[in-house]
């Protein structure tokens, strides 16, 4: 984020410098409002994908597609907290705000799987769950081993589902 210049990022848009400027205040902006896209698009696609189920199958189901290889493999595509949360950390406020949010939507859908929980352990837990899927996501994108970065994505998954 902070390394992408902002006429590479208009020249891979097709515009020109002055063709952002007319659109976003600053670069941050653009990365806010492209975090809060992304998260929403991650948060219906989880949401959709336990719909329906038991409160124990719609949690192993968002587990699994969040902690998955495809998701991995496609950064682009996935979590911005997971593809980007370092460089939004040092982001302006409203990047944090932005990533902030993005936070708390996973943490709401992930709670809701909590069933009969009250809802202050369903949160707890469901920030654990994230917490631990983010990190999880990131550190099997680290790693140059891909036996270790499947293991990382397998065991955290394992962990999450079992300890409901």
């Amino acid at each position: 984020m902070a390394a992408t210049g902002l006429d590479d990022l208009m020249a891979d848009a097709g515009l020109t410098h002055g063709g952002f400027y007319r659109h976003f205040d600053s670069k941050d902006q653009i990365v806010a409002e492209a975090c809060t896209a992304a998260a929403e698009t991650l948060v219906e696609q989880l949401a959709a994908s336990a719909s329906g189920k038991s409160p124990q199958r719609g949690l192993k189901t968002i587990v699994e597609n969040y902690l998955s290889a495809a998701h991995r493999d496609e950064p682009a595509d996935g979590c911005p907290l997971a593809a980007l949360g370092s460089e939004m950390a040092r982001g302006d406020e409203r990047t944090r705000a932005a990533a902030t949010q993005a936070l708390l939507k996973l943490v709401g859908v992930i709670a809701a799987q909590f069933g009969k929980a009250r809802p202050e352990v369903a949160r707890r837990r469901a920030l654990v769950a994230a917490a631990t899927m983010i990190g999880a996501l990131t550190m099997s994108r680290v790693v140059t081993d891909s036996e270790l970065s499947a293991g990382i994505l397998q065991e955290a998954g394992k962990q999450l589902v079992k300890s409901r």
